[in-house]
């Protein structure tokens, strides 16, 4: 199991190194659309700099995670049925996805405080944060776009069917990274939002490994 994710990973890895304007692509929309918004949003308060953030998170995973799965061929997801486990394989496309997520949301965030502005009061906080946000949100619609490449590769169903998901765990991750601009909580109550988030990607895995090897046979 172990060996069939590393490779898995590692072709993964291979392609987006030989289709290098997919990913330069994705970059170029995270350092256009912050320096649109630079242009026309001006010093934005902590509240709204926050939720533009996590918004700018959000379409960017949906721009680099949507392509997981829609990428693959019916002809090349019947190859790799006869070769790997449909477990080892959502599980590669979910770290694929999560380090790839990872490294944009860092990115993003380098940007963002460069054009925007850095109202946060702990800025090592609020990396982890985005660390942890990235990797939530690209478990979401890693599994968003497993569903939507059996519906004849609709990418629009992953948007429709990651919304409900995704919009609480928006809200708990605005409300979380919130900490990181001095803003008093009850006692626990960060630990316990931490919690929620972690428990939600939990379930999420869970789902991912049970469901898609039901969904792979189809």
């Amino acid at each position: 199991m172990f060996t069939s994710i590393t490779a898995l990973v590692k072709k993964d890895i291979l392609l987006e190194l030989r289709q290098q304007h997919t990913f330069y692509g994705i970059l170029l929309y995270i350092a256009s659309t912050i320096f649109v918004l630079s242009l026309s949003v001006d010093e934005p308060d902590a509240k709204a700099w926050n939720g533009i953030f996590w918004v700018i998170q959000l379409f960017i995973c949906v721009n680099a995670v949507a392509k997981s799965f829609l990428q693959e061929g019916r002809g090349r997801m019947l190859y790799y049925y006869t070769l790997v486990h449909p477990a080892a394989f959502i599980v590669a496309k979910l770290l694929y996805n999560l380090v790839l997520m990872l490294f944009m949301s860092i990115v993003s965030l380098l940007l963002y405080t460069l054009f925007i502005g850095n109202p946060l009061s702990n800025i090592v906080q609020f990396i982890g944060i985005a660390v942890l946000g990235g990797i939530s949100i690209s478990l979401v619609f890693t599994l968003m776009s497993a569903i939507a490449a059996k519906a004849q590769h609709n990418a629009a169903l992953m948007a429709i069917l990651g919304f409900p998901v995704i919009l609480p765990l928006l809200l708990l991750l605005m409300r979380l990274s919130r900490t990181a601009f001095n803003e008093v909580f009850k006692e626990g109550a960060v630990l316990q939002l931490t919690g929620l988030i972690i428990g939600l990607d939990a379930l999420i895995i869970a789902m991912a490994v049970i469901l898609f090897p039901y969904l792979w046979k189809d």
